[in-house]
């Protein structure tokens, strides 16, 4: 039989352990995220596996807020965080840093999640949209190439913080191979 444990049984790290931690080479952004709940729930994910850092772009909420903690726990604390207004303007100095830049969404020669190789050594952004519209064209435009999430039931729609949750666990699993 199984027993569950209890929290202080996980091995967790502190703030301080977590922030001298050597990170995963990925970074997310979020691009015009509405809801401050979904916000919350990315940097929690963000903390689970390492994530270097998180991006808020254009009208996604920051830290402190209520509703951002609700979901977080904790996270804004641990994980490193950056509000910039403009997502392409981001996007390009990024890139221009050598950062391999992913739009997240469904597009035109989009390369399924599961088909997608990180390559060693080199570091990765990840660009998740506005809940109704989506990453902005001008960012898909931007970006070094387009992944998207295999789905085959009717909706082809997952959940913003699902989808982050989604990628960066299968973008972590391969980048610790």
């Amino acid at each position: 039989m199984n027993r569950k444990l209890k929290n202080s049984e996980l091995d967790r790290k502190s703030v301080t352990e977590f922030k001298d931690s050597k990170k995963t080479p990925l970074i997310i952004i979020l691009d015009n995220i509405r809801s401050l709940n979904n916000i919350g729930s990315v940097f929690r994910t963000a903390d689970a596996f390492l994530v270097q850092k998180i991006y808020l772009c254009g009208i996604t909420a920051q830290p402190p807020h209520r509703e951002i903690q609700k979901t977080a726990l904790g996270a804004t604390d641990a994980v490193v965080w950056e509000y910039v207004e403009d997502t392409v303007t981001l996007s390009r100095k990024l890139k221009k840093e050598g950062v391999y830049l992913c739009a997240i969404e469904q597009a035109e020669d989009a390369v399924m999640l599961n088909d997608f190789i990180p390559e060693k050594g080199k570091k990765y952004a990840v660009v998740f949209g506005n809940e109704v519209k989506g990453v902005q064209q001008e960012v898909v435009s931007e970006s070094d190439t387009v992944i998207e999430i295999p789905q085959f039931g009717t909706k082809h729609s997952l959940n913003i913080s699902v989808s982050c949750g989604v990628v960066v666990w299968d973008l972590f699993t391969k980048m610790s191979l």
